[in-house]
């Protein structure tokens, strides 16, 4: 503590108190005051803003001399991401000038990084930076299974708590079902804590209900990319009033959700953002990325994801990537496809917010003629715009070989009217059975793995960028969603139901496409030159009943 001024009355904690509250802006300051850097070996790992001399620029090796500038004497601390991660950190408080009452702006960073950075002592720090200077304050934190959250993000939290300063100050438990930093007057138990919570979605109203509105509310997502969308929206309810904070860390393993849309998408512009690359920070094992690098290469997700801390051009559950998309919407067309029959792929959507979708495809070419879509037409209506399509490309010399149907809820009305009337309608039953059951579960399934193995020669529509620009919208849906694999090893795509739970939209022009996959068209070809009627086709693919299609929608 140092000498102190005989004519001072305080008490030694309250001179520690006073003394933390002048950390409240100044993160780093705190984690190199607070710990027991130059005297416990097990935290002297490197020193004070260490980098990789390979990776380091110039302006990396002035910040470092800078930090060992502002800490003279101390030789070990964190490594050079980490301080100027908590240096970002106190210049937002301290941007933000919080008086103790009026509400300021949620600080909000999220970092996306490759493994074993240190980002779980990093989280510890930020617990204890917040607990220790602001009374009051109230933490949640989660990461993706009970046992990451106790035995590595809380245990992490243990050690540096009881060798801290203020180690008298707080109650850390680590016993299951029950793990949280709590002051040590009872009188502030239930006001000036941190909780360990469980992420599981159906406990996310746990989440709820957090405010601080004379200090701080913070979370922190540990392994954030797999933190159930829903516990990011009940976040938002705890980030309204006092100071509040939130701080994502994870390896970026998916190309969707909340975690990758705070890093990359949508909400990007409201975070302070990082990409954290294993191989630059000074405690990584240089030798094992090396062998990861040779084995799998640097240009594969694996290694992407794993070390660099860049999201994958296909997500680890993603089935078509950003980059085959784009691809096939910019890749130029030779002209070939003109030899080709055309095929139609109808999906169907009654009233709401759902759309009909016509989506003609010839050969390799789903660019040319452009997808259609319709939203609130009756049965009647949509079967009047398919017979329409029909009749136009028949006119060009172009009559498709056949429509395909989603056959499900008013699908199947729409086959039978089609028919009727002499079109080659065929219902595709998006539970039934495939031809492939050894790769995919369902039919849904293998029309979306065709259309996936397609994409490499494929030529999708060209982005306008106009408003409501329909191959915008093609992009996000392909790109979008996920799967599983059952225990068969097979296939299993993200259901409707699941993607609007992630709040997305249904993917009704890419079903629209890979309709367009259901049957091979060479065998549409043979079964029309054959005289094999339509109706029979139906037959064989729309009458598999499946118990689970209203859930997989």
């Amino acid at each position: 503590m140092g000498l102190r001024d005989p004519k001072d009355v305080r008490t030694e904690d309250e001179v520690l108190a006073d003394m933390m509250i002048k950390f409240s802006g100044d993160p780093l300051g705190y984690v190199m005051f607070n710990f027991p850097w130059d005297e416990e070996p097990s935290i002297q790992v490197v020193e004070l803003a260490e980098g990789v001399e390979d990776h380091m620029t110039t302006e990396d090796v002035d910040r470092r001399d800078l930090y060992r500038a502002r800490f003279p004497g101390c030789k070990y601390g964190p490594d050079l991401w980490a301080c100027d991660f908590l240096d970002e950190v106190g210049k937002g408080v301290r941007a933000n000038k919080f008086n103790g009452s009026t509400p300021v702006s949620p600080l909000r960073f999220a970092t996306a990084s490759g493994h074993e950075i240190g980002k779980s002592a990093l989280v510890a720090w930020l617990i204890k930076w917040i607990m220790d200077t602001r009374p009051m304050s109230k933490g949640s934190v989660t990461a993706v299974t009970d046992e990451q959250l106790r035995t590595k993000t809380w245990a992490e939290l243990g050690k540096w708590h009881h060798m801290s300063m203020t180690a008298h100050w707080f109650k850390h438990s680590s016993s299951r079902g029950a793990m949280s930093l709590v002051h040590m007057d009872l009188r502030y138990a239930g006001t000036w804590r941190c909780d360990a919570r469980t992420c599981r979605e159906e406990k996310s109203e746990a989440f709820a209900g957090q405010h601080a509105p004379t200090s701080t509310s913070f979370y922190i997502f540990d392994e954030a990319s797999g933190v159930p969308d829903k516990v990011y929206e009940v976040r938002e309810g705890g980030m309204s009033s006092g100071e509040p904070m939130a701080f994502d860390f994870g390896n970026p393993t998916r190309n969707s959700g909340e975690f990758f849309e705070n890093c990359r998408g949508k909400y990007a512009k409201r975070y302070v953002t990082r990409q954290i690359d294993s191989r630059h920070v000074a405690i990584t094992n240089k030798e094992k990325i090396e062998e990861d690098r040779v084995a799998w290469g640097e240009d594969s997700d694996r290694f992407k994801v794993r070390w660099m801390g860049l999201f994958p051009d296909k997500g680890s559950v993603q089935l078509i990537s950003e980059e085959d998309v784009d691809n096939a919407m910019t890749r130029e067309m030779d002209g070939e496809e003109k030899h080709h029959r055309m095929v139609l792929g109808v999906d169907c959507a009654r009233f709401g917010d759902d759309d009909s979708v016509i989506f003609p495809r010839r050969g390799r070419d789903a660019r040319s003629f452009r997808p259609r879509t319709y939203n609130n037409l009756s049965t009647d209506q949509l079967v009047d715009r398919v017979a329409e399509c029909f009749e136009e490309f028949s006119n060009l010399g172009m009559r498709p070989v056949a429509i395909l149907v989603d056959a499900g809820y008013v699908g199947g009305a729409v086959v039978d009217y089609l028919q009727r009337r002499g079109y080659p309608a065929i219902g595709v039953d998006f539970g039934g059975r495939v031809s492939e059951p050894r790769k995919y579960r369902y039919k849904v399934d293998e029309m979306w793995g065709r259309m996936a193995e397609a994409l490499p020669t494929l030529f999708l529509p060209e982005m306008s960028g106009e408003e409501n620009d329909v191959a915008y919208r093609l992009r996000q849906e392909l790109t979008q969603r996920e799967y599983g694999l059952t225990m068969k090893e097979q296939i299993s795509l993200e259901s409707k139901k699941e993607l609007k739970k992630r709040g997305l939209t249904s993917p009704d022009v890419a079903d629209a496409l890979a309709l367009t996959w259901a049957i091979d068209v060479a065998t549409l070809i043979e079964n029309a030159d054959a005289g094999i009627g339509m109706m029979q086709s139906a037959t064989q693919t729309n009458h598999d009943y499946d118990p689970f299609l209203e859930m997989r929608g």
